[in-house]
């Protein structure tokens, strides 16, 4: 089955807590050459049946609606990918 993955990230002008902290911590850490790190989200939806035009273009407005805070987020990204990473267990990691 075919899985929409949506991410969505802080609006640029929006200060993000977390991604300071982690930037905060590299730069501890002396990774100096990774700056101004921001976190988002990731949504995976799985589709039962082909995805088309018509099912992106539902997924978007979900991902506008009810996936991200339009004040203070933007959904960057709605693509389709074949497998989906939450398929992977631990047995078949094994």
């Amino acid at each position: 089955m075919p899985t929409i993955v949506v991410e969505v990230m802080p609006k640029a002008e929006i200060l993000d807590p977390q991604g300071k902290a982690v930037g905060n911590a590299l730069a501890r850490l002396g990774k100096n050459d990774l700056t101004n790190v921001r976190i988002g989200k990731r949504f995976e939806v799985t589709v039962d049946g082909p995805v088309d035009d018509a099912k992106l273009a539902e997924v978007r407005e979900i991902a506008a609606d009810i996936f991200s805070n339009a004040v203070i987020e933007d959904v960057v990204s709605v693509s389709v990918v074949s497998v989906s990473v939450a398929e992977t267990t631990v047995a078949d990691a094994e």
